[in-house]
């Protein structure tokens, strides 16, 4: 009770001084350009797809630890913990499944070939320098599982300037948490550098209800290692390598997983004319897990690998009209201690977006991708989308796209000794979206809303027999999703102030019951001020009621709840700076999935230097 009265009045207290508008980053002023939506840089205000970027200085004005708790600031999805720091998390965007969203780490495309998810709960906040989520289907540039959208993570790269520059970075709070990092980057001539580490070890608290009443911990190391050069001729190359290993606790079948995150890969690109720019990535993306049951005999390993290659031209047809064309190539590969009919298969795709701007003030962005699958053959896909921003800060726009989703290797190939088994003959998961909204940019405010609908067919359920306890996939679903999303941001007399809000309707067209794990309304609010040399902010959530499905076919409600999070920083100069946060501050017992707990009221204090 003594921490909580002091942290509170650490967070609450300020000075009476001028007020300054604390530096707002995703708050108002998103970045002006984006990478993800067209794989090239664009103007956000140029687009229909619906984006959102989080940079460096957001993370750490947010003071946020983890990525999944940046996700949860997002309008547009929707996400799910299995207990506290380093416990499964799924993220549902725009209430598609987990293994909807596409992820990619530098490029490169991360997740368990086996699963076809990414442990967003193992890789390292304080690796990542930028984060760009797109909310749509995305499948005409990127391929499989773009269906739900795109989230593209860029690890720390630092400044380009020939001083060094040096960040630390350490804390600790409830449950016996501590962190640490620290990072350089710099400059030489014409070749840069950056460097970065991190480790995060905490005892946790029980993540399970009804089980054995444990504190169930986490550690997580995390390296990240950037060096690039470029030429006289604008010519430049970029090796990147991150890693994040360690071990958390588990409540369930298993009680505890040793896990490897692991990206490397290099890219170079090169002006071919004044109008043509080529570039080409090739790296290696690794999920490895060793899952320790209670009889040793059950204990499983499941080591899966990308390798990636991507050739990528950027055409400068005309002033108004920009080309983008491109190939991909993937090779999936696993080795566990359980058995596959196959260890591995590959995609290859090539693709083409234009980017063309009309009557001045009309952007439209068309893209057309075919893909080649080892699994299944061949698959098209395209997407359209179009933008018009009115003289009087007025933005309509709308967008069209398919996408789809290749089954995973244990959707096709898996065999466990007991019977239960993949089906080499799954087709992909596939949908179909429509998307219309608008957006304004006026003097008393930010805002923008939009309204999408998604018809997803072929889904992949895997089903378990009462009787044999058998599991084999099958592929009969069918669901509709109807969606609604709005932000709005405004600064009222100094105080920064961004609401979001997302209203769905996840349903099962063959039984009409709502999708598991999808809450029906969810509303984030932010708010944010500077005193001075202290900066005070607040971050509420509210989460709507969702159901938990078993393999039985029971369901069961997750009642909603609402949080409220305190932070505060204290800049004691240009270089070192105080932070404080206060986390769940009315104590909210909740739970994201049935019998799974959720932290209770705590906190967390850290120090941060910057030269």
């Amino acid at each position: 009770m003594q921490k909580t009265i002091i942290v509170s009045t650490l967070l609450l207290t300020g000075v009476n001084a001028h007020s300054e508008t604390e530096t707002s980053g995703a708050s108002l002023n998103l970045p002006d350009l984006v990478v993800t939506a067209t794989r090239t840089e664009v103007a956000k205000d140029q687009l229909a797809s619906a984006t959102t970027v989080f940079t460096r200085k957001d993370i750490e004005r947010l003071q946020i630890n983890t990525l999944p708790e940046l996700l949860n600031r997002t309008t547009g999805i929707d996400m799910t913990q299995s207990g506290g720091l380093g416990k499964t998390t799924g993220v549902f965007m725009r209430g598609t499944n987990s293994d909807h969203v596409l992820v990619l780490i530098d490029g490169i495309k991360a997740g368990s070939v086996t699963l076809g998810t990414t442990p967003f709960e193992i890789i390292p906040i304080d690796q990542i320098e930028r984060v760009e989520i797109i909310r749509g289907p995305q499948s005409s540039l990127y391929g499989s599982e773009a269906i739900g959208g795109v989230i593209q993570i860029f690890t720390r790269k630092g400044n380009q300037d020939e001083k060094p520059s040096i960040s630390l970075d350490a804390g600790g709070g409830s449950y016996d948490t501590a962190k640490a990092s620290g990072a350089i980057s710099g400059k030489i001539d014409h070749s840069w550098y950056s460097l970065s580490a991190s480790h995060i070890n905490t005892q946790g608290f029980n993540a399970r209800q009804n089980s054995n009443p444990d504190k169930d911990g986490y550690y997580n190391t995390g390296l990240n290692a950037k060096v690039g050069h470029r030429f006289n001729n604008n010519a430049d190359v970029e090796a990147f390598y991150m890693r994040a290993e360690g071990n958390t606790d588990i409540d369930g079948d298993y009680h505890k997983m040793k896990f490897a995150n692991q990206v490397v890969g290099i890219s170079g690109g090169m002006d071919f004319t004044e109008t043509w720019r080529s570039t080409l990535r090739l790296g290696q993306s690794r999920d490895d897990s060793y899952n320790f049951a209670n009889n040793p005999l059950y204990d499983s390993r499941f080591d899966t690998t990308r390798w990636n290659a991507s050739w990528l031209n950027e055409v400068h047809l005309t002033d108004n009209h920009q080309l983008v064309l491109g190939s991909d190539y993937r090779l999936d590969e696993v080795d566990s201690t359980t058995s596959f009919y196959k260890t591995e298969r590959y995609d290859a795709g090539i693709f083409g977006e234009l980017h063309s701007r009309l009557l001045e003030n009309h952007f439209l962005n068309m893209s057309l991708r075919g893909d080649k699958n080892e699994a299944f053959g061949d698959y098209m896909t395209g997407n359209f989308g179009w933008r018009y921003n009115w003289d009087y800060g007025i933005s309509p726009f709308a967008s069209f796209g398919n996408a789809f989703k290749a089954p995973t290797l244990n959707d096709l190939y898996y065999q466990d000794p007991w019977g239960s088994h993949g089906d080499p003959t799954l087709s992909p998961e596939e949908s179909t979206s429509f998307e219309v909204g608008i957006a304004g940019n006026q003097d008393w405010a930010q805002w923008e809303i939009r309204a999408y609908h998604t018809d997803i067919d072929n889904l992949i359920t895997w089903y378990t027999d009462p009787n044999t306890y058998i599991s084999i996939p099958l592929q009969t679903q069918k669901a509709q999703i109807d969606g609604i999303e709005t932000e709005i941001s405004k600064e009222i007399f100094g105080w920064n102030n961004k609401l979001g809000l997302q209203i769905l309707k996840p349903t099962d067209r063959e039984t009409n019951l709502n999708l598991p794990r999808r809450a029906d309304k969810i509303l984030t609010y932010d708010l944010s001020k500077s005193f001075g040399q202290i900066d005070v902010g607040a971050n509420v959530l509210a989460r709507g009621n969702s159901f938990e499905q078993d393999w039985l076919g029971n369901r069961t409600e997750v009642s909603g709840f609402v949080t409220v999070d305190l932070r505060s920083t204290y800049h004691i100069d240009k270089h070192w700076l105080l932070s404080a946060k206060l986390n769940n501050l009315l104590d909210k017992q909740y739970q994201t999935v049935d019998t799974f707990n959720s932290a209770d009221r705590n906190f967390f204090i850290s120090v941060h230097y910057n030269n």
